[in-house]
């Protein structure tokens, strides 16, 4: 055989091994989407993927491993640890968490802050359960209160003005935990997916229906017990972060006044807004999280402008008009999900 029909001959192998390869791939079956539920940092999970294999064994050692850094009520959790004072370098998964909600507390002016705990467990919202407060003991927690008096490290340590502060990022660490699982699906080469812990949520490429994925917006009615699912409105989104904060699901009664988890990091006390819930779409659910959390403290007339000025995040606020009745804004780039 001369060497150019043996080239020509090669040729015809490699075109054929080609088609065969193209032909196999395109007659493969598509991945069927799953579901995988759970509990997780005393909350629910539900993460729907398309993939060819199950993931669940995969996710629930992320968030284990998640929950090792930033749950106080993990007893040997990295964040604990930094609450006894423990010489301790923090992990990636804390310092990440730092340094964005430090940014975020910069941007809200102090509406978001990590070092709220102690006002938090004050108020008994906390890790840890406190006497009810009077107004001696919020001033006296408000000198260990205040995000520019901690700092991490170059060597990854946190440095604090005063032994006492001590954080917690319950206002954060479920939106970052969301994005985690979302990164873990992204790494294993999944673009369809949606990761839901708690109510906080990641959503990529389409749903089990090949459309946008639908997310729904609670009622903000009093429901301790969360049994509760009627919808305020549903959002068709996809490729996004989305949070809400509300104050209609963690509160209490005392000699009949309601006491509600968000605190303002500011004033010390509970906020006593007419704002009913917060939803914010962003990049990520960790910053989605938090600027709900801020939306929250703020108040509606500081929130609006906050995040009419802010072209990379957007935000629905449910609240209670002059006469009692509930209203809806939206920023305009929310109306595009609605």
């Amino acid at each position: 055989m001369d060497k150019k029909v043996q080239r020509n001959f090669l040729w015809i192998v490699l075109l054929l091994m080609g088609t065969i390869w193209i032909l196999a791939r395109h007659n493969r079956p598509t991945p069927s989407y799953q579901t995988d539920n759970g509990l997780i940092f005393g909350t629910v999970y539900k993460v729907t993927y398309q993939h060819d294999r199950n993931m669940k064994a995969e996710i629930e050692a992320e968030l284990k491993r998640f929950d090792g850094s930033l749950s106080p009520f993990n007893d040997t959790a990295i964040i604990t640890r930094i609450n006894r004072n423990e010489d301790i370098v923090a992990d990636s998964f804390f310092v990440k968490v730092f340094h964005r909600s430090m940014e975020i507390s910069k941007e809200t002016n102090g509406a978001f802050d990590i070092t709220v705990a102690p006002l938090a467990n004050a108020w008994g919202f906390g890790f840890k359960k406190g006497t009810f407060p009077d107004s001696a003991m919020i001033d006296s927690l408000l000198e260990i209160t205040g995000y520019d008096k901690v700092k991490l490290s170059t060597e990854g340590k946190v440095i604090k003005q005063d032994p006492r502060i001590m954080l917690s990022c319950s206002a954060v660490a479920k939106g970052y935990a969301v994005d985690v699982v979302a990164h873990l699906l992204e790494k294993n080469g999944i673009g369809n997916f949606m990761v839901d812990i708690g109510g906080e949520v990641v959503v990529r490429g389409k749903n089990p229906q090949d459309g946008l994925w639908r997310i729904g917006i609670n009622k903000p009615v009093d429901d301790s017990l969360a049994v509760n699912q009627e919808l305020q409105t549903i959002l068709k989104v996809s490729n996004l972060g989305m949070a809400t904060s509300g104050n209609y699901r963690n509160y209490y009664y005392k000699d009949g006044k309601k006491y509600a988890h968000t605190i303002d990091p500011r004033t010390g006390y509970p906020v006593q807004h007419n704002i009913l819930s917060a939803t914010v779409i962003a990049k990520d659910c960790m910053s989605a999280d938090a600027y709900a959390t801020a939306f929250m403290v703020m108040g509606l007339e500081e929130a609006e402008r906050f995040a009419d000025m802010r072209p990379d995040i957007d935000a629905c606020f449910i609240y209670m008009d002059k006469n009692g009745k509930p209203r809806m804004f939206l920023t305009e780039g929310m109306k595009k999900y609605m």
